[in-house]
């Protein structure tokens, strides 16, 4: 048996290809968009994908189960659990097998038993793998999916607070205790492989270790210590972070099913041209990739900053609309990752691309290329009434502390939220360090706020030097 781990970083999503040596077979599970990498690693393992399977609808990500059914006629091992309301709807288009709890299914040698688990979401299944081949007949592990995760579990507000279905919150939470006790009758030995891992929003404390054990969870994992299904539930909907906005039509869009990207139209290349930057931005979005620094020295009126950094699927998801032309600046070393980080969120209506080197050589004016600033807070200690202070971070972030006079918007709603903010004062833009304040910044003057400052090193710094934060 061949189990390959893979993990996207800017997602925190990790996916798996299974193979049986034996028989040449292999099944990819919870897989991303883009399938070149179980492609490739099943080309070199002498394997041909015969099967693809999801633990769940996912709301984070764009599946590539459809990519790898249509390019190597695998077959799809999808959920039947959870209701009519959540049967995936694009089955009929391929070779597919509809999984209750206790089926079983074989790839080669090796034998997957489906358990429903659900809490996270209601149509959840977690898939207990046998090796055939091996000498113990005894299952190896389970893939969880966005069940149990290490050191954390999967959240059930998501349905309620992303997709608005009103009171599933609670009741996943209930049906999450239970499946958490089934869990517990496994046994310790069996090795757990989740779909995410620390930074994804699908849970509260996810842990940065790939894998983990049964036994070692039971032992370490928070949710695990609950024998009360009241305090558990009171537990687990308390302090679950903000939900993207954007995880609803991700749900619906892997529900339904998605446009192969082969079917995609190309992305126009443009050659660099101010005016032609200025016609996107009065049609369409326009997102400058430059690092912060780089956009605050120098950029084109109208545009906004979405660096290309680790962070950059989660704010696109947060800031840009599914249904806009979007028109990228990004350097031509990048363009294809920037390309295929936005398609895996389903961000597929880029149109057009740019060269963002030009830039630098621009003349900066006051109307067409201009800059921001930031301040330091020991420039502005004295003096915050001059300024409508505004903090972007996470509600919990501003409640654990937060500058004297300031106001809330967490940047991932600033976009639909902007016209409460004044223009009578100056914008003083605080997050943790910097980094989100920076992308406020840029939204807020595409948005024709021309008085806006970053402050430098964000509350953190604020707090060090001044030590005057309040807690809330």
């Amino acid at each position: 048996m061949l189990i390959k781990y893979f993990y996207d970083e800017k997602l925190a999503h990790a996916s798996y290809l299974v193979g049986c040596q034996n028989k040449g077979e292999a099944i990819v599970i919870d897989p991303s968009r883009d399938i070149e990498s179980y492609l490739n690693i099943a080309r070199a393992n002498g394997l041909w994908i015969t099967g693809v399977t999801e633990t769940h609808i996912h709301a984070d990500y764009i599946s590539g189960s459809m990519e790898l059914a249509s390019k190597t006629g695998a077959k799809l091992y999808l959920s039947d659990e959870g209701g009519a309301h959540w049967r995936y709807q694009f089955v009929d288009r391929y070779d597919s097998q509809l999984l209750k709890d206790g089926d079983t299914f074989p790839i080669g040698n090796l034998t997957f038993e489906v358990l429903h688990t659900p809490g996270h979401t209601p149509e959840h299944i977690s898939l207990l793998l046998t090796d055939g081949g091996a000498a113990a007949q005894a299952p190896i592990g389970l893939f969880t999916g966005d069940f149990v995760f290490v050191g954390d579990i999967g959240r059930p507000d998501l349905l309620e607070r992303a997709a608005g279905v009103n009171g599933s919150a609670y009741s996943l939470a209930k049906k999450m205790f239970t499946s958490l006790q089934r869990f517990k009758q496994l046994p310790d030995y069996l090795q757990v492989w989740p779909a995410h891992g620390a930074g994804s929003a699908c849970g509260k404390a996810l842990g940065a270790v790939p894998s983990s054990t049964i036994g070692y969870e039971k032992l370490a994992n928070w949710a695990l210590q609950y024998d009360d299904k009241d305090l558990f539930i009171e537990a687990l909907l308390s302090g679950q972070p903000d939900a993207p906005k954007y995880f609803g039509t991700m749900k619906r869009l892997n529900k339904q099913g998605t446009t192969l990207i082969e079917k995609l139209k190309r992305v126009v290349h443009a050659q660099p041209s101010l005016t032609v930057v200025q016609e996107w931005a009065q049609n369409g979005i326009v997102v400058d990739t430059r690092p912060a620094k780089q956009f605050a020295e120098k950029h084109i009126a109208g545009t906004i900053n979405l660096p290309y950094n680790q962070s950059f699927v989660t704010w696109a998801g947060w800031l840009l609309d599914y249904d806009q032309p979007i028109h990228l600046l990004v350097s031509g070393g990048i363009e294809m990752e920037t390309l295929k980080a936005l398609q895996s969120i389903g961000l597929d209506h880029v149109k057009t691309a740019m060269d963002s080197t030009f830039i630098e050589q621009l003349e900066l004016n006051e109307t067409d290329v201009t800059v921001y600033n930031a301040v330091e807070p020991k420039e502005v200690i004295d003096r915050l009434d001059d300024y409508y202070v505004l903090d972007v971070r996470h509600n919990s972030e501003w409640m654990a502390g937060h500058i004297p006079q300031a106001h809330h918007i967490m940047l991932g709603h600033l976009k639909d939220r902007i016209n409460e903010i004044p223009r009578e004062k100056p914008l003083l833009v605080n997050c943790k360090s910097g980094a989100r304040s920076a992308i406020a910044v840029s939204l807020l003057k595409a948005n024709g706020f021309d008085q806006v400052y970053n402050l430098t090193g964000g509350f953190d710094k604020w707090k060090k030097e001044n030590n005057k934060a309040i807690q809330n």
